[in-house]
């Protein structure tokens, strides 16, 4: 894994942390830091020894969304009249499609302020804990600007109606209402309550078979965007070549001698 300047990522047997890592500015984004995360995110989908990812943010803070001082210093436009600006921030759109399509399982732990590109990436993870101080939000549009590249992601965790109501009043909703929109399963009063759950949940996930999980996985996510004959098909396919690969009877064996198959051994 490549060195970054303001992510900070560990690995411990078959977990990967990754935290934000610019906590005085409560790891607001810069283009810099979403160049590293679309880099970050591409490698550990590409990590065979990773089954789960962590994403946190240092400082008590998730992510403030962009960081409004480097956004306020534009360049002027160029005499073509073509913006370089677009494909810049549509990166970070790439960053998000790679983080929501990793195979592996992820985990969002979201304390302090989640707004902006930090409620995006909430939503590409699979699994959400929320910290009692987690806040929410798009109040972008408060400032003059939007939400860019989140809005999908944010509509499929949501829906589209509170998706609505944050874009056009603004709100910053505590993580109790985040909790019942379902950007979060888990809503912990404390630190020690947020990393019980974490292990907890660590221990489930690490009982998978890693294949079955992204395919799995990978099925779920088809369901937004393919008609229900093709997912039907794909889940038959990809069941019976599961089946035929050797895990499959191993996790079958072990299921009826009631003992451990080998893959969820930590």
């Amino acid at each position: 894994m490549a060195d970054y300047e303001f992510l900070a990522i560990e690995r411990h047997g078959a977990v990967t942390t990754l935290t934000l890592n610019r906590p005085q500015r409560r790891n607001a984004l810069t283009h810099r830091m979403m160049l590293e995360l679309e880099d970050a995110f591409v490698g550990i989908g590409q990590d065979a020894q990773c089954r789960v990812l962590v994403l946190r943010g240092a400082g008590g803070h998730f992510c403030a969304g962009g960081d409004l001082d480097a956004m306020a210093n534009l360049p002027p436009l160029p005499p073509s009249g073509t913006d370089p600006l677009v494909p810049a921030y549509r990166q970070f759109g790439n960053a998000l499609l790679a983080l929501n399509g990793l195979p592996q399982a992820t985990i969002a732990v979201v304390d302090g302020s989640a707004v902006g590109a930090g409620f995006g990436m909430a939503c590409c993870s699979d699994v959400v804990i929320l910290h009692a101080s987690a806040r929410f939000g798009i109040p972008e549009p408060k400032v003059g600007f939007i939400p860019s590249q989140i809005i999908p992601f944010l509509v499929r965790r949501m829906g589209e109606g509170p998706v609505r109501d944050l874009a056009v009043t603004g709100r910053v909703i505590d993580a109790a209402e985040a909790h019942r929109l379902g950007v979060g399963r888990y809503l912990c009063a404390g630190a020690a309550e947020v990393e019980t759950t974490l292990q907890g949940l660590l221990d489930d996930i690490l009982k998978m078979e890693p294949k079955a999980l992204a395919v799995a996985k990978r099925l779920v996510m088809s369901c937004a965007t393919q008609e229900d004959r093709v997912v039907m098909d794909e889940a038959a396919q990809s069941l019976v070549g599961l089946l035929r690969q050797p895990e499959a009877a191993e996790g079958i064996r072990h299921f009826m001698a009631k003992t451990t198959p080998s893959w969820a051994k930590r």
